[in-house]
Formats: structure tokens, C-alpha cells, sequence
């Protein structure tokens, strides 16, 4: 006989609720004839919305989803990010929507958003990626920060740990009171540092943003003296530090498969390259913006921007830079990396101007299967060798795939 009462005092409520002075006067009364299976809902509506009007309240109870909330934390980067519903067109497909908040599944991206706000303007943008460097990662962000405070530019430092397995990302947030400039980013998931300055690039606010390691390596205390190449001289869009000496790990290897590789990217542009894959850098925000999504995530990211530009009639300026010995362990693999690097050359030079990689051999084998012809023909005549059409007709269908190619990159308007 309780049930009644109760069903019919919630079917009325929206009829009286014009004519009722305050809503908290049926609250009490709605409850109480409801008994102990109300009570949940009413729980569970003002913990998840607890400044929704009295008038939505019965609208956005059936939709609400309690398990959620708990599982979000303000402040920390979790699987999901939370985001205000600031009405119906909130939920767009794009997250669940819990009456409150909408969540979004996190990526990379949702980790630049997830980092405190700064609307300081600013000028330079350093982005640095941080992996299993807990040792020295504080010395390298205490001497980029001082370089850039003495020489009075507005800057920020983006601070990216890249999943580390060590203390780097505990120590980067212990220490960031201490440098108001330096904005501490955490990926939940490794994703190279190809990715992080790729990120970094797109997330930055300064016009100019400047690559660099955290390894101790680079003298980042000469950052200000490249972006000054830059300020000065409006045709630069890069300045490279082009490293005088080889300190890496597998120096009697690298030393040679770097300086075949910088030839071939050389001749495949027509320019001379003093230091092709050096990890600290400056360029023009802008600039670079159609070349990010070329980006690999390894470290043949720094290979690609330069043969981007170079490609591409940009200006690129080198300043001699001393290059120290790593501190920590190297995350360099000599075969892997190096056989990335070579791939990625010829790869950028196809994207740009295909002919350049594929009219050569294509040309070369025309003319050995020529060549071979009239051979054939002297010596035996009226008779050509199996192997000397092959390679005719070889020759003919890479020349073809070449001007293909080259169609394609002047139709892509890019």
C-alpha cells in the first residue's frame, strides 16, 4: 500500500512544480513516502550534479552513470580526460557524457592538454623529450632555463617524459616550482621523440621553436644565440648546430655510414649539409607546420625537417657547436637506427622530387640495355640476349614510374 503513494506523488510532480514555491518542498516529502529505494537515485544525483536546477533534475537522473566519476581524478593524467558539459550539443559522439563532464580517451595530445594553462606571451618554445634521464634531466632543464632568463626572451620550456621507467617524471613536477617557464608534460605511453617534438611543435605557442636533447650532450646554453640567427635574419628558417666531433656510441661505425648517408642526402638535394641529423636546432614555427606530419617517431624526425626545408627552398643556417660524450645510456641502435636514416633520405627526396632517386638508375639501365643491344647485334647478329631486352624494358618502367611519380608531387599541391 506504501507503493502507491509514492508512484503517484512522482507522476504529479512536474504539474505542481510551476505552482510550488521552492523544489526542496517536494524533495523531502518524495523521499520520504519513496522509502529506502529512492534514496540511491537521490544520491547519486547530487553526488555527479550537484548544481543541476530543480527543473533538469528529472531529465538527466535516468542518464546519469555513478561508476564513472570515481574513476577520475582532477589534476592527474589517467586514461580519460575530463572536459565541462556546457549543454545538450556537448555530447558529440566523441565522449561519454555523465550529466557533469564529458570523458575523453587520452592520448599524446590529451597530455599537452592535460598540462596547467600559461597565457604568458611567448617567443621561443623549447621542447625537450625526456626518457630514463632522472640522473642529469634537472642539470640540462637548469642550464636551458638560465641561458634563456639571462638573455631576456619570453619563452617555454616543454618538458616531455615519454613514459619513463625511471624517477625522470617524479623529479620534472618535484622541481617544477622552481622553474615557472618550464610546463611538465607526461605520456602515459612510449612514443619516441619523433612523436614528442612532433607534438611539441604543433602544441607550442612561440613563433620560434628550438629541438634539443636531455642527455647533456648539446650546449643548450647557446639557444638564445640561434634564435638571435633567427630574429636578425628574416630569410633563415632553421638554424642547425652542426657538431664538430663524433662523441656517440659505435663511433668506428657511425663515423662512415653517417658520412655515406649525409653525401647521399647531399646529392639528392643539391646542397651541402654539414651536419644532417643534429638534435639541436632552431626554426620558424610556421615554417614548419605542412612538414610535421611527415615526421617518423624515432630519431630520424631531426634527417626529415632538414631535408624538408632544404627540399623545399627554405633557408638553413649551420653554426659549429661542440658535441660532449652522452651522459647515461644511449638509446641508439647502430643497424636499426642507422638502415631508419638511409630509408628515410631516399623517402623524404621521393615525397619532394622523385625524380631525383629514380631517373638515374632509370636512365642507367637504358643505357646498358643499349648498350648491350648493339654488342648483341655485332656479335651475333640479328639476335638479342634475353637479358639485354630485360634490362632495356626494366630501365623504361622505372623511367616511367619516375615521371609518375614526379606528376603526382606537382598535382598534390602541398
Amino acid at each position: 500500500m506504501s507503493t502507491q503513494p509514492a508512484a503517484s506523488t512522482t507522476t504529479h510532480a512536474p504539474e505542481q512544480a510551476p505552482e510550488a514555491a521552492p523544489a526542496t518542498d517536494a524533495a523531502p516529502e518524495t523521499t520520504t513516502e519513496a522509502g529506502p529505494a529512492a534514496e540511491p537515485a537521490h544520491d547519486a544525483l547530487s553526488d555527479v550534479a550537484p548544481d543541476v536546477t530543480p527543473g533538469v533534475a528529472p531529465d538527466l537522473a535516468p542518464d546519469v552513470e555513478p561508476d564513472l566519476a570515481p574513476d577520475v581524478e582532477d589534476g592527474a593524467l589517467q586514461d580519460t580526460v575530463t572536459a565541462p558539459v556546457t549543454g545538450p550539443a556537448a555530447g558529440t559522439g566523441t565522449g561519454t557524457e555523465t550529466g557533469t563532464r564529458t570523458l575523453f580517451e587520452a592520448g599524446p595530445e590529451a597530455a599537452f592538454r592535460a598540462a596547467p594553462e600559461d597565457d604568458r606571451p611567448v617567443h621561443v618554445t623549447i621542447v625537450l623529450p625526456c626518457y630514463n634521464e632522472q640522473d642529469h634531466v634537472l642539470d640540462e632543464v637548469e642550464r636551458i632555463t638560465k641561458a634563456m632568463d639571462n638573455s631576456g626572451m619570453a619563452y617555454e620550456l616543454l618538458a616531455v617524459d615519454d613514459c619513463s621507467t625511471d624517477d625522470t617524471l617524479a623529479r620534472l613536477r618535484e622541481a617544477a616550482p622552481r622553474f615557472p617557464s618550464m610546463k611538465v608534460v607526461a605520456f602515459r605511453h612510449n612514443s619516441g621523440s619523433g612523436t614528442v617534438r612532433r607534438l611539441g611543435t604543433q602544441q607550442a605557442r612561440g613563433d620560434i621553436v628550438v629541438w634539443t636533447d636531455a642527455d647533456m650532450t648539446y650546449p643548450n646554453e647557446r639557444i638564445p644565440e640561434l634564435v638571435a640567427m633567427l630574429d636578425q635574419d628574416a630569410s633563415i628558417d632553421q638554424v642547425v648546430g652542426a657538431r664538430t666531433s663524433e662523441e656517440g656510441t659505435h663511433k668506428l661505425l657511425r663515423v662512415p655510414a653517417k658520412w655515406f648517408i649525409r653525401k647521399v642526402a647531399e646529392r639528392l638535394t643539391n646542397t651541402r649539409i654539414p651536419d644532417l641529423n643534429s638534435g639541436l636546432r632552431a626554426f620558424r614555427r610556421q615554417v614548419s607546420l605542412p612538414y610535421l606530419r611527415l615526421l617518423p617517431p624515432g630519431f630520424s624526425c631531426v634527417t626529415t625537417i632538414t631535408i624538408a626545408f632544404l627540399s623545399n627552398q627554405h633557408h638553413v643556417a649551420y653554426v659549429p657547436i661542440d658535441y660532449a660524450k652522452r651522459a647515461g645510456t644511449s638509446k641508439f641502435h647502430f643497424v636499426k637506427d642507422a638502415y631508419r636514416y638511409i630509408l628515410q633520405v631516399l623517402r623524404m627526396v621521393m615525397y619532394f622530387n622523385p625524380l631525383k632517386v629514380l631517373m638515374p638508375l632509370a636512365l642507367w639501365l637504358i643505357v646498358v640495355g643499349l648498350a648491350k643491344g648493339v654488342f648483341d647485334m655485332v656479335w651475333h647478329f640479328g639476335y638479342f640476349a634475353s637479358n639485354t631486352i630485360l634490362i632495356f624494358v626494366t630501365g623504361l618502367i622505372i623511367g616511367s614510374m619516375a615521371l609518375l611519380a614526379d606528376l603526382i608531387v606537382r598535382s598534390r599541391g602541398d
